[in-house]
């Protein structure tokens, strides 16, 4: 593993009837809705430091502290920028920020976790034999 602090991803979408608000149940409105921005996020997380791991690992999301602070309206494009601010061990901390064609819509911090992915699938399996 070779994270190291500055490295940075990107993701991006367009709004569509599917990624509202009114499609995930956050809310009752046809605008980008907050849990589809945060998985935004987490995917420009994601890319940011994919390609410093091992094959066999990966990371998963642990903790978020975002905002969304406004609205996209249907056809507009969006995109999420992460950018690695801290690496202890196999915690990594993200500055995570979203955007619309207009300007800023939301930001925060999220964590992360590498994994071993065998091994964190086969715990997670492991609670259907409990």
């Amino acid at each position: 593993m070779s994270i190291e602090i500055g490295m940075k991803g990107r993701a991006e979408t367009v709004v569509t009837p599917d990624n509202t608000a009114q499609a995930a149940g956050s809310g009752l409105v046809s605008v980008f809705a907050t849990p589809w921005m945060i998985a935004l996020m987490e995917n420009a997380a994601v890319r940011a430091v994919q390609g410093a791991l091992a094959s066999d690992e990966g990371t998963v999301g642990t903790r978020l502290d975002v905002t969304h602070d406004a609205a996209t309206p249907i056809g507009m494009k969006v995109w999420a920028e992460a950018e690695v601010t801290a690496v202890e061990g196999r915690k990594l901390t993200f500055a995570v920020s979203a955007y619309d064609e207009a300007g800023k819509i939301g930001g925060g911090s999220h964590e992360r976790f590498v994994i071993k992915t065998d091994k964190f699938l086969a715990h997670a399996q492991a609670k259907l034999e409990r």
